[in-house]
């Protein structure tokens, strides 16, 4: 379990960098970086796969899709929802949506293990309990202050979970699924790229972002790879507990792009944060009990 909780952390401080990351590539816009996101990210996940002797999780993919067919279904979806969160991931950034997302990954965290409650009985802990609570707060101080959650955290919030339970009734919840996931989405990658206003010339006008996009790419993957296997080892809960590492990290970067939070906003902020410390308390007493029956 401890492999687990480093790469779930890592991936998320991987995030966060590439979060800040998307700044420095001007002038492509969301879709362009979004694009080229998807086209480095593969061939740097294949080779991973490749040398991690992991390729087997493919090629069994493969196999189940020739068997049975009306899995590719489920396979599209899968990629639809995972194409939704990496797209809104670079174009936030970018048109100032970045306390948004933000917002949606520290309720993420709580969206993840009311998920694992109502869909697989997984029992919530006193601690967890008093986090929902806190949240609950700061949602509906948002609610109040502004109608609702804006379409940017919702996706975030209802997206990940809805990608996460898919992925385990198809049983593609592993790197080979995430493969698959990647490779449906490079159509429309490609599309993003050659559509933009510099097309596969940018590199032409703007020779730096030949050093910059391929380092966008090994980030990517990284992060991706990290965060899967860290989906693996943990149970569902507690996988989402700790993504709580991300928003922290997240907001900061907002903060760094030049957004502040509202006067009005604080009570919404201020509960949820309430509500992460709780977890991250929990998670602590947590590895201390562990460590103590090693």
């Amino acid at each position: 379990m401890s492999k687990g909780i480093v790469l779930s952390v890592s991936a998320s401080a991987l995030f966060a960098v590439m979060y800040y990351y998307t700044s420095l590539l001007t002038p492509l816009t969301g879709l362009e970086i979004f694009g080229w996101r998807m086209l480095l990210t593969m061939p740097c996940m294949t080779a991973f796969m490749l040398i991690s002797r992991e390729w087997k999780l493919v090629s069994d993919l493969v196999q189940r899709l020739v068997a049975t067919p009306q899995l590719l279904l489920g396979a599209m979806a899968s990629s639809a929802l995972m194409g939704a969160q990496l797209w809104l991931f670079m174009w936030a950034p970018l048109n100032g949506y970045s306390l948004d997302v933000s917002l949606g990954y520290f309720l993420l965290p709580l969206s993840m293990v009311l998920t694992g409650r109502i869909v697989y009985g997984e029992r919530l802990s006193r601690f967890q309990k008093i986090a929902v609570f806190f949240a609950t707060l700061g949602v509906l101080n948002e609610l109040y202050q502004v109608g609702g959650l804006s379409w940017a955290t919702l996706l975030v919030v209802v997206g990940y979970p809805i990608y996460f339970i898919l992925r385990k009734r198809l049983r593609t919840d592993n790197l080979g699924g995430l493969w698959l996931d990647m490779t449906l989405m490079l159509p429309l990658a490609l599309w993003f790229v050659q559509s933009g206003e510099q097309g596969f010339g940018v590199f032409d006008q703007y020779p730096w972002l030949s050093l910059l996009i391929p380092v966008l790419g090994v980030i990517s993957a990284s992060a991706l790879v990290a965060y899967i296997v860290a989906s693996r080892l943990l149970p569902f809960s507690l996988f989402g507990l700790l993504s709580y590492v991300e928003p922290v990290l997240l907001l900061g970067v907002a903060l760094l792009l030049g957004e502040s939070i509202e006067a009005q906003e604080w009570l919404t902020y201020i509960p949820i944060w309430m509500a992460v410390a709780v977890l991250v308390f929990e998670g602590f007493k947590h590895l201390v009990r562990q460590r103590r029956r090693a």
